[in-house]
């Protein structure tokens, strides 16, 4: 589910006003925002770790309201992101930034991704993690400074990276290396996780108003 064209500046709060204030699905959302279905609906359920606050793509000249209108009449309708927004995305995504406070992570999600899936280059793993192949190339023979204490561990749990441009990275290397691609599992653990969450939460809430109810009865 890869998505090769340029995606909002701001791809949460984009998703969280296209949640709010148009017809369109969870995955054409995703898609057109870059990020995983899942964290839509978190963003819809007001699950999501981080409050967004909604960024109108039409006013920010990224998506046309015939767009729009387009998805909402069709759910398999992807997206399509205004010209002139794709132009300036280009022009102002460069290398890819990571704050200070990930950086000390980078080893650890390089380690992981050379132990989990070795048909990536060296040149791929650079562009999404946003490193040298000097120092991958460190890490893969144990002669980085701190390989005593590299750990591998998921580039998506650490956020250097989403888990949909790690899907792509893996699916295309994967081709071009003829192999199959390994079937990520992990969907369906979180869905199921997220699924028993909001059973939990509907359940406090009947049992919430059921109180509430037996309460005011009392009190008549």
């Amino acid at each position: 589910m890869a998505n090769a064209n340029p995606t909002p500046l701001m791809p949460h709060a984009t998703a969280a006003w296209l949640v709010d204030n148009t017809g369109l699905t969870f995955g054409q959302i995703a898609e057109f925002c870059g990020i995983h279905i899942l964290e839509v609906q978190a963003i819809a359920d007001e699950t999501a770790a981080t409050k967004y606050t909604g960024r109108d793509p039409v006013r920010a000249h990224e998506l046309s309201m015939e767009e729009i209108e387009k998805g909402q009449k069709d759910p398999n309708y992807k997206l399509k992101m205004t010209v002139q927004a794709q132009d300036v995305i280009r022009r102002t995504r460069g290398p890819r930034y990571t704050p200070v406070s990930k950086r000390q992570d980078k080893p650890d999600g390089i380690a992981w991704i050379l132990k989990n899936h070795p048909e990536v280059s060296d040149g791929a793993i650079s562009k999404l993690i946003g490193t040298t192949r000097n120092t991958i190339g460190a890490i893969r023979d144990r002669s980085h400074w701190n390989s005593a204490n590299i750990v591998p561990k998921d580039p998506v749990t650490l956020g250097l990276c989403s888990q949909r441009e790690l899907d792509a990275l893996v699916a295309k290397a994967a081709k071009k290396a003829g192999i199959k691609a390994p079937e990520d599992s992990r969907l369906e653990g979180d869905r199921e996780a997220l699924l028993e969450e909001l059973r939990a939460e509907r359940t406090a809430a009947n049992e919430a108003r059921a109180a509430e109810e037996a309460q005011a009865d009392g009190e008549d």
